[in-house]
């Protein structure tokens, strides 16, 4: 299933989820731009590199790896595909949290991806890239605070493509149960066997995402009720 668009007004323009959406088009448009051996050294310099953080994980260069490999893609495919996701679903999230607590929100739930990723690969030092991690956790989140918005979603059913409007749960709960299966599938496999993805950022991602959100809807629903009339 591939969602392209939902059905779910915002109250705001979306200028955080824009912002980024910009930032990671940018960075991208400036690695296609270098030549194949600078290319290897800024994602060297810059992607999150397992190995590294868990021999030194109080080096700068370590630390710096879970934030800025965020912003770095390996194809045209993987950045629009994130940036897909992010336009759809990260727009109303911006609207629910506000935009300075959504760029903490996103940038908390990509650490905690990339986290995920490490402990889930070991000392492995194949780079991490991508911000496939941050926005499973916009995922989630949409998941807890909209379940049954409409998802307008593009279906291949054999050689057709057909659109439906699905709730988001089933939209998204499908994904995510793509990104477990797949996850539980590459446990104790090496690194050339998981196919090149990082399912546990997408899972860890994911879970963080949906874990703030329910603090999120919990503290809503109590404002409420000491605001409400009587």
């Amino acid at each position: 299933m591939i969602p392209i668009r939902d059905e779910n007004p915002t109250r705001s323009f979306p200028i955080a989820t824009v912002l980024l959406i910009a930032a990671n088009l940018a960075v991208f448009l400036y690695e296609s731009a270098l030549d194949p051996a600078a290319l290897q050294a800024f994602v060297s310099r810059f992607a999150l590199v397992p190995a590294r953080l868990l021999e030194a994980p109080l080096s700068g260069a370590a630390l710096m790896g879970l934030f800025t490999s965020m912003f770095l893609h390996a194809g045209w495919l993987h950045v629009l595909g994130n940036m897909l996701y992010l336009w759809i679903f990260g727009n109303n999230v911006e609207d629910r949290l506000g935009t300075l607590p959504f760029v903490g929100f996103y940038l908390v739930s990509g650490i905690a991806a990339a986290l995920a990723q490490v402990f889930a690969a070991g000392p492995v030092a194949i780079p991490v890239v991508g911000a496939s991690g941050a926005v499973a956790g916009v995922l989630g989140a949409y998941l807890v605070l909209y379940p049954g918005a409409s998802v307008i979603t593009v279906i291949p059913v054999f050689f057709f493509l057909e659109v439906a409007r699905l709730p988001a749960f089933l939209v998204i709960g499908f994904w995510f149960l793509l990104q477990l299966g797949n996850g539980v599938a590459t446990l104790g496999a090496d690194v050339a066997a998981q196919g090149g993805v990082a399912w546990f950022a997408h899972i860890g991602g994911f879970v963080v995402g949906a874990a703030i959100a329910l603090v999120v809807r919990a503290s809503t629903r109590r404002r409420s009720s000491y605001y409400g009339w009587y």
